[in-house]
């Protein structure tokens, strides 16, 4: 009977080595791409909303300071005043003019310098308080965590559609929660010169970017042509980015002008 002789192969221990130095430093990029994703995650949710919301809040005050009002007590609304956020006055026709009317001559007297934020935004329901800027451009508006006015698109208080936009998520995310607005919320808009009160009255949950009828000065969706007015008025428009954490769709918000203060 013959006898068999055991073959033992030894393996390469070089290979062994050079293949968990690569498993290992495999797993250390994956760790450090984790921890910079986290840090681009967290520069974008918090820190981007924390340094805008201070650049807006700082805009509020110093436009207050500028017509004269001390910080906090917006001529004759107080945000504050009216959790429920319901109609700031009764009466107000849909055609009052800055020119004239019962403005007494308020609003806008030529259209402010691009990115000039020269109007202050209220909505009681949300708690919101922020600067109005001229134009719609990210990082001369939007990114600071102001409201853009559209331009070609009316003034406070105007016959025709004030539109504007904000951002939903990061950079003071102003209109997060505009899908919160009920019939009847209202929204104050001030100026130099007077506090312009609408009230919520139609929203659109769903439309695409390029949805321009929405802004119009008649306002009334492209997409669904049975959304939106047909008679001339004077409106705000809000427009944001929906669903939350994309820019797919827009959500917008439509109120009709019920009253108007001076100064």
């Amino acid at each position: 009977m013959r006898e068999r002789i055991p073959v033992v192969v030894q393996r390469n221990s070089r290979g062994r080595r050079a293949v968990a130095r690569g498993l290992w430093t495999g797993a250390e990029l994956v760790v450090t791409l984790g921890v910079v994703l986290l840090l681009l995650v967290v520069h974008q949710l918090w820190w981007t909303n924390r340094q805008a919301r201070a650049g807006a809040e700082q805009q509020v005050r110093a436009l207050q300071r500028e017509w004269g009002e001390e910080p906090g007590e917006p001529g004759g609304v107080r945000a504050e005043g009216d959790p429920g956020g319901g109609s700031g006055g009764s009466g107000g026709s849909g055609d009052s003019d800055a020119s004239g009317g019962r403005s007494g001559g308020g609003g806008a007297r030529s259209a402010p310098r691009w990115d000039q934020a020269y109007a202050v935004i209220r909505i009681p329901r949300l708690g919101l308080v922020a600067p109005v800027a001229q134009g719609i451009g990210k990082s001369g508006v939007l990114d600071k965590g102001y409201v853009g006015h559209y331009p070609r698109t009316a003034q406070p208080g105007r016959p025709g559609n004030f539109a504007l936009a904000g951002h939903r998520n990061t950079h003071g995310e102003p209109f997060r929660y505009i899908n919160r607005l009920r019939r009847g919320d209202r929204i104050d808009v001030e100026t130099r010169d007077a506090v312009y009160t609408y009230t919520v009255d139609r929203t659109l949950a769903r439309t695409t970017p390029r949805d321009g009828g929405v802004i119009a000065a008649v306002p009334r969706s492209n997409v669904k042509p049975y959304t939106g007015y047909t008679e001339a008025g004077s409106y705000v428009t809000l427009t944001t980015c929906t669903p939350e954490f994309t820019s797919r769709y827009r959500l917008v918000v439509w109120g009709k002008l019920v009253d108007v203060r001076s100064r």
